[in-house]
Formats: C-alpha cells, sequence, structure tokens
C-alpha cells in the first residue's frame, strides 16, 4: 500500500512540475508547438482521410473516436515537439551536444506514440501492414477490435512524454552557460 501512495505522490508531483514549465513557456514556444500540431494533424488527417480529400480513399468509414483521438494526438505531439525547442534567451546548451538518456527515451516514447495513433485512427483495411499480414478479412477482424486500445496506449504514451519532457524542463534545467572571463593581473 506504502508503494502505490508513493507512486501517485510521485505523479502528482510530476503533473505539477510539468504544469509549472508549461506556465514558463514563452510565445515561441507556443508557437512552434501550435504549428507542430497544425502540421501533424494535417498529416495525419489527410493520409487517414479523417480530413476527406482526393489523395487518399478509405474503404472502412471512420468511427467517432477517431477525431478525438486524432486531435488529442496532434496536441500532444506538437507540444513534445515545441519541448525541444529553446526558450529564445536559453542558456546555451553545454558544447558537447550529447543527448542524455531521458531525453532519448522521451524522443523514443512519442515516435512510437505518433505510429501506434497512426495505426489506430486509420483505415483497417487501407493499412498495409495490417493487410499483408492478416489479409482483409483478418485486418476486420483481428485489427480493427484492435484499433482502440492501440489508441489507448498512443494516449498514454503521448502524455507520458509530454510530462516527462516538461517534468524536467523544471527539475532538471539546462545548466547555465557563462563566458569565460579574461584573467585577472594580480601586480
Amino acid at each position: 500500500m506504502r508503494r502505490i501512495v508513493e507512486w501517485f505522490r510521485r505523479q502528482r508531483e510530476a503533473l505539477r512540475l510539468a504544469g509549472t514549465a508549461l506556465r514558463e513557456w514563452r510565445a515561441r514556444q507556443v508557437l512552434i508547438a501550435a504549428l507542430a500540431a497544425l502540421a501533424i494533424a494535417l498529416v495525419m488527417g489527410l493520409a487517414t482521410v479523417l480530413i476527406p480529400n482526393s489523395f487518399f480513399t478509405r474503404d472502412i468509414p471512420t468511427l467517432p473516436w477517431n477525431y478525438p483521438v486524432w486531435i488529442l494526438t496532434s496536441v500532444l505531439m506538437g507540444i513534445l515537439i515545441a519541448t525541444y525547442v529553446a526558450p529564445p534567451r536559453a542558456p546555451a546548451a553545454e558544447a558537447s551536444g550529447s543527448v542524455d538518456a531521458s531525453e532519448a527515451r522521451s524522443a523514443r516514447t512519442g515516435t512510437a506514440a505518433g505510429i501506434l495513433a497512426w495505426f489506430a485512427v486509420g483505415c483497417p483495411v487501407c493499412n498495409k501492414i495490417a493487410l499483408l499480414a492478416l489479409g482483409y478479412s483478418g485486418a476486420l477482424t483481428w485489427f480493427a477490435p484492435a484499433q482502440p486500445f492501440l489508441a489507448a496506449l498512443a494516449l498514454v504514451l503521448s502524455l507520458y512524454a509530454v510530462i516527462w519532457r516538461l517534468k524536467g524542463q523544471v527539475a532538471c534545467p539546462v545548466p547555465l552557460w557563462r563566458a569565460p572571463q579574461a584573467p585577472v593581473a594580480v601586480r
């Protein structure tokens, strides 16, 4: 029981830190988040025919839950992308340019979430991977019922990646960079 209470305390603290990070965002980060979310929404919406278009077709009609998953995923991915943009007057990062493990993990988690969301909202028989692996009837029988679970997993992973990145902006900010000072001559 104590572990569960501790886990909830850590999650509450992570949400508090993520909220603090969002409140500290400047116009540049908000603009990047909005543009990235719009770009992802357009690409995903056009390719999965959630936005009707003449370039792609969809054999199975959309379901009501496809639209909220599509929009939420786009917004969360936009926020995630904006976490990689430094504020206008952010201190310069260390010269090594190395990516730490938590940054790589959140990037992989966000990428997996985007791919899962794409599969979740797409037409089950238009998905070439599902069609090749399962056939037409298999895609309808096995893949289509799994799509809501893929959508839920995609949203959970997206939210996890966003909270992880935002929390890190407050809990582990980039160290301040100071220009080297000239040595003081002593007489």
